[in-house]
């Protein structure tokens, strides 16, 4: 594996590099960051977690260099806010001066800050594709000067409905563009935007085989609906650590958290429907320990990084495997063991089935009678 000086990389950004302490190159920045400095289109699979951002924003940079002036030169689309305003984080951890400014669009934020940055003149667009589309219909926005375009966690924005949003928004730009595209999985949807967006791309696959890691225990509990509360306060009652918790819609995950804090358990939710305010507030309760229990939609599962997930529980069954392992994958990070409980009705059997066939794992099994869940979920 190269290091990072042994990259193509200017000065400036050799710099930058060795100053927040990046030395080695992730496999997919090993791979990615040689032909996207040649201005090649890249397509590549790869996980949440792997360094996807650092390979498209070195590129990214060492173009801004090149291009004088202060029209927007390079625009990155992500699907949650909470990606955004990491990838933008990355962005000023690398560039904390100088004149190749970046303004974060994304909804849930006051819009004037937004526009005041894109009035100034920026460099680099950082934005969800929703709120980039309305300044883009309400003409505060031009994008015909973009030379690099990067499509990032594309999977989530297509299975976000992004996909019109995406399509209005490449057809501002210019054609003769470089087009980066990021995705877990490479599914016909994603088929389709590769063939449409990007021209004779180097395709890297780096996704690694589909599964959870090996140091987090997986267990099933089958249940009725109605038992579902009680055992999860069971589980709560029973073992020590952070749990973060998954439900299936916003008003789900709204009624779980009231209810388990009105039987006393510390508990936030996330979900697209807060405000960015209300979920930053969330994240920080939950990651400092004041809120011991977050409950989250899938909307906002790639938005949470916190180091230290004990625990995380599938309340509701994810539809897809990629959402398991995306989900499972919060906790038993940097080799630290954790454990997934997934709760599923009896009607979800198969369902059960196909994740584990699919993922190629089998989870331990418990079955919860109807009688007290807390008896029967004794031996978790």
């Amino acid at each position: 594996m190269k290091l990072f000086s042994e990259l193509p990389l200017s000065p400036l950004v050799q710099k930058r590099l060795a100053a927040v302490n990046f030395v080695t190159p992730t496999p997919v920045q090993a791979l990615a960051i040689p032909p996207a400095l040649e201005g090649r289109d890249v397509l590549a699979t790869a996980q949440t977690g792997t360094g996807k951002t650092l390979s498209f924003m070195l590129p990214i940079i060492e173009r801004l260099q090149k291009v004088q002036g202060k029209q927007i030169t390079a625009l990155v689309l992500l699907p949650t806010r909470e990606l955004a305003m990491q990838v933008e984080k990355v962005y000023r951890q690398l560039m904390p001066e100088g004149n190749m400014r970046v303004a974060l669009v994304v909804g849930g934020l006051a819009e004037g800050p937004q526009l005041d940055a894109l009035r100034r003149g920026v460099r680099l667009v950082v934005a969800t594709p929703g709120r980039l589309e309305d300044f883009l219909d309400r003409k505060l926005v031009k994008l015909d000067a973009v030379e690099v375009l990067v499509l990032d966690e594309c999977d989530r924005m297509l299975d976000m409905g992004f996909k019109p949003s995406i399509k209005r928004i490449v057809s501002k730009l210019r054609a003769d563009r470089q087009t980066l595209c990021y995705s877990a999985t490479l599914n016909p949807e994603m088929r389709d935007v590769t063939r449409e967006y990007l021209k004779d791309p180097v395709r890297i696959d780096i996704s690694t085989e589909l599964k959870p890691a090996d140091n987090v225990a997986l267990q099933m509990f089958e249940v009725s609906k109605d038992k579902k509360p009680e055992l999860l306060e069971h589980l709560l009652g029973k073992h020590e650590g952070s749990f973060l918790v998954f439900t299936r819609t916003k008003h789900g995950a709204d009624r779980l958290a009231k209810r388990l804090s009105r039987v006393g358990h510390n508990a936030a939710r996330i979900h697209g429907d807060r405000t960015q305010a209300q979920r930053v507030a969330a994240l920080k309760s939950f990651a400092e320990g004041s809120n011991r229990v977050l409950v989250a939609t899938d909307v906002a599962a790639r938005g949470i990084d916190v180091p230290h997930v004990a625990h995380v529980v599938n309340y509701d069954l994810p539809k897809e495997a990629e959402d398991f392992v995306h989900r499972v994958g919060r906790t038993g990070r940097a080799s630290r063991s954790g454990t997934a409980h997934t709760f599923a009705l009896p009607e979800e059997r198969n369902e059960v089935k196909k994740i584990e066939r699919k993922l190629a794992v089998t989870m331990k099994r418990f079955k919860v009678s109807a009688v007290a869940a807390n008896q029967a979920a004794a031996q978790a």
